[in-house]
């Protein structure tokens, strides 16, 4: 299984190329984005991951939809995995409202801050078999849009948020 890494690996620098044509619909492909699935399904925090993250320098982002989702309550059931897939993404929109968002990430553990981030966004991207696609949103999913699309560009959003603090959430969950 991959891990993350975490801020420090160059990797996270680097602007990571385009996916090459040769590789849609490979075994290849798939297995990078198995990588990718198997380490976010472990981070119950993670609503993202880009290949960048567990060291694999290509513009991939995954999205877990069912994790975005507003529930109820802590008593509400899980909803199965719904993973989007965005390989060799590009925005075709953004707005030019923007709004502050509290902001984390699975490659910088235990800070947070605000970010200042377009309100909606839309992307146009390339599904695992080559197929094209466009999606929008707003709130939360264009705050992941554009999250993960810096990490495709070696940004972290530590580079410019905001009010950033320190908190250990593994200590929440020790018994």
């Amino acid at each position: 299984m991959s891990s993350i890494v975490q801020n420090g690996d160059p990797v996270l620098r680097q602007v990571a190329p385009l996916l090459p044509e040769e590789l849609f619909g490979t075994p290849e492909l798939k297995k990078i984005l198995q990588s990718m699935e198997d380490a976010l399904d472990v981070q119950p925090d993670g609503v993202a991951l880009a290949a960048p993250q567990i060291g694999i320098s290509y513009r991939i982002f995954i999205v877990r939809y069912d994790r975005i989702v507003p529930r109820d309550s802590e008593d509400d059931p899980e909803l199965p995995p719904d993973v989007g897939v965005y390989i060799n993404p590009e925005f075709v929109r953004t707005s030019q409202r923007r709004i502050e968002m509290d902001e984390g990430c699975l490659s910088v553990r235990k800070i947070y801050g605000k970010t200042r981030r377009h309100e909606r966004a839309t992307v146009r991207a390339r599904t695992e078999n080559g197929t094209s696609f466009e999606r929008g949103g707003g709130g939360i999913l264009a705050q992941i849009f554009q999250h993960e699309n810096d990490h495709l560009d070696g940004i972290l959003f530590i580079d410019h948020a905001t009010d950033l603090i320190e908190i250990d959430r593994t200590k929440d969950n020790d018994t």
